[in-house]
């Protein structure tokens, strides 16, 4: 590990130390051009004048066709890559990662080569802690699945019985006044509920039944019984009187006759007796009580339904409650063993291994990827590009931004291979606007992707081209060289040679590339004019201004 560190910190110092270089080499080359252009100033402000001298350098006015190109230096990228994240929570050390450049190949990705291992402690003593949480909730939850069951059991026992309940007052009340009474009676009660219950009066309905019936009859029957046996025992003490006065029987007999009349006139009123009770105290009492016994038997079936609606609501809440922790404990377990995995961190797909501060300066000085370097959620640690289709990511300037759309051709040239001639189309315009460098804040520019066409196994990654977009193809226009136009009070000239001398000429232009500008009017074909016109000073615009 440490020789792998070590070589790395090589790596990086040389890096840097070609970075260094780099930036020199920039600006050396813009302090070079800038004093060039100020050479050429100079040259101009204190060389210039009306008459140029003789056989200056000029350049014949002629049709052409005008490619307007906008060319931009950028780094080849590839179009589509694999990004390898952090997928722990929190922060994370890397404990060991495959070293950059390595090229990943399909078998690596078959056997499953770990390009990063990250450190996993904290997550597994979390993962522990979390496992006996979830045990215990799991054990809740089952305990209340298996109360909710014996409770929907008890539910429908009590149900059953409460009904049976119900049915079977229902019957008794019915054997007791028959069904033609019980029902009627029933069905008056539950149609006007503040009824008052009058039981005596059914006693003598004439559709009365059942057991009430039966035992009236008996009372009845008692009576008429006992009244048959009066009256012949009443007949049979007049003649046994009859007798006893003439002496025909003994007065033991009469003595007889007159206790059995007396024993059933007795007899008689305690049938009567027994009827009254029976229709005034028995009946309505026993009526009522088996009308009660069937009211209290729906009533504890009401409650029983109501306690049966309760205790399961409340075994559903304990099962719904329980069976949430279950899920949230489950949850974190499976997301904890999900992270413990991506601690591991194998190769998704084949292509070479580019370190994500590889392709971010500011996370190259701050938090290089390397061994022991920290990583939060969601960090690129590595990216592995598909550079079957690779792209070249420019910066268009402001100025050409709305002229440059998706589509357009371009030529490309990598610095690498400069004897190649790549060709592609623009990809991607970025909406908004970046700073385009330090030295000028002000200047905005607008990043663009420009495909390069086919796939070459040999470009790669970070690699310098330069990009030209053709945005538009004038055809058979009059141009001339850039700088052969001057600009004088945002009005434009150019200089042309006559027979007597040199001719200053209000020109109007067109579009124009790094070389060439269309002249729209003031020029003829075959005209020559001045490469190299005079250029006046800011002073003489000024007095050329103020003079007007």
């Amino acid at each position: 590990m440490d020789k792998n560190i070590t070589e790395k910190e090589c790596d990086k110092k040389i890096k840097r130390s070609a970075l260094a270089v780099k930036a020199l080499l920039i600006i050396i080359v813009v302090v070079g051009l800038i004093g060039a252009g100020a050479f050429a100033f100079f040259r101009s402000t204190f060389n210039h004048s009306d008459n140029p001298a003789s056989d200056p350098a000029t350049y014949s006015v002629a049709r052409r066709d005008l490619p307007i190109t906008v060319t931009e230096n950028g780094d080849i990228k590839s179009i589509d890559s694999v990004d390898i994240k952090s997928e722990v929570k929190g922060r994370t050390k890397i404990i060991s990662i495959v070293d950059e450049g390595t090229y990943i190949t399909p078998e690596d990705v078959n056997n499953g080569k770990i390009l990063v291992e990250l450190d996993s402690s904290e997550v597994e003593e979390q993962l522990t802690q979390q496992e006996i949480s979830f045990l215990s909730a799991e054990a809740s939850f089952t305990d209340a699945n298996e109360s909710l069951e014996i409770q929907k059991k008890e539910n429908e026992s009590d149900i059953v019985s409460g009904k049976t309940e119900v049915r079977f007052t229902l019957m008794d009340f019915k054997k007791y006044l028959g069904e033609t009474v019980a029902g009627q009676f029933i069905e008056k009660l539950t149609k006007n509920p503040s009824t008052e219950i009058e039981m005596a009066s059914l006693i003598d309905h004439a559709e009365l039944g059942g057991e009430a019936m039966k035992r009236l009859t008996e009372l009845r029957n008692n009576i008429t019984e006992a009244k048959s046996k009066l009256e012949r025992a009443t007949d049979e003490l007049f003649w046994t009187r009859k007798l006893y006065e003439k002496k025909y029987v003994a007065e033991t007999d009469l003595k007889a006759d007159e206790l059995e009349v007396e024993s059933l006139n007795l007899r008689l009123e305690q049938h009567e007796i027994a009827l009254n009770l029976f229709r005034l105290y028995e009946f309505p009492k026993e009526a009522e009580k088996l009308f009660r016994e069937r009211q209290e038997a729906e009533r504890e079936l009401a409650r029983k339904l109501a306690r049966a609606r309760s205790r399961l609501a409340q075994a559903e809440a304990r099962l719904a409650s329980s069976k949430a922790t279950y899920m949230v404990r489950k949850k974190r377990v499976e997301d904890l063993q999900k992270q413990l995995e991506a601690c591991t961190i194998k190769a998704p797909a084949a292509g070479q291994v580019v370190y994500a501060s590889s392709m971010d300066d500011r996370m190259r000085q701050r938090n290089p990827i390397e061994g022991g370097a920290e990583i939060r959620e969601r960090q690129r640690i590595i990216s592995i590009p598909d550079m079957s289709q690779v792209k070249v990511e420019i910066k268009v300037h402001e100025i050409w931004v709305d002229k440059v759309r998706l589509g357009q051709k371009a030529k490309i040239t990598v610095a690498a291979f400069l004897n190649i001639a790549f060709t592609g189309e623009v990809l991607k315009k970025a909406p908004l606007a970046t700073q385009d460098s330090w030295f000028n804040p002000d200047l905005k520019a607008y990043a663009t992707d420009v495909r390069i066409d086919g796939t070459h196994d040999y470009l790669k990654t970070g690699m310098s081209a330069k990009v030209e977009i053709l945005i538009e193809q004038l055809n058979n226009v009059i141009v001339v060289p850039i700088q052969c136009v001057v600009n004088v009070e945002d009005e434009k000239y150019c200089y042309v040679k006559a027979a007597k001398g040199t001719e200053r000429r209000q020109v109007e232009t067109g579009s124009f590339n790094d070389s060439f500008v269309e002249i729209k009017t003031g020029l003829l074909e075959n005209e020559e004019v001045l490469l190299n016109p005079p250029r006046l000073t800011e002073i003489e615009q000024s007095q050329k201004k103020g003079a007007g």
